[in-house]
């Protein structure tokens, strides 16, 4: 392979991989506890919590008119206040069940304590998030 070959394939593989960073939104995390039902999604349906408690409410630029029920993100925890995140390359992968349970909402996405605790090491920060829609 010729030098201007390999420089022109060097760069498309850096363009895509800004391209496929694009794609991710930024915001922000924070967390909440039980009680969790009932939701604005499914009640006091326990059926509507996805196995290992990696569920989340969102806050009204996510809830979509409550078209956000049921959606999925993946998400990543990006940085904080004293370095909050376990692992900055661990993604996680959550549910939309409700929307923010308080007004204000504290942050874009607000993760079940479980969901927190396996991209935080401190479950009172409020982290810097990377998340898209799977």
């Amino acid at each position: 392979m010729d030098l201007l070959r390999f420089k022109f394939v060097l760069i498309s593989i850096f363009s895509l991989a800004k391209i496929n960073l694009v794609l991710g939104h930024i915001g922000t995390a924070t967390s909440y506890n039980p009680p969790y039902t009932p939701t604005k999604c499914g009640g006091n349906r326990n059926d509507q919590f996805p196995a290992g408690n990696l569920f989340v409410a969102v806050s009204e630029g996510l809830w979509d008119n409550g078209a956000a029920c049921g959606r999925r993100y993946r998400l990543r925890c990006l940085s904080g206040s004293n370095k909050p995140c376990r692992d900055i390359g661990t993604t996680i992968d959550v549910r939309v069940v409700d929307f923010c349970p308080r007004r204000p909402c504290p942050s874009t996405i607000v993760l079940s304590s479980d969901a927190f605790a396996a991209i935080s090491r401190n479950p009172d920060a409020k982290i810097n998030i990377e998340y898209i829609q799977i």
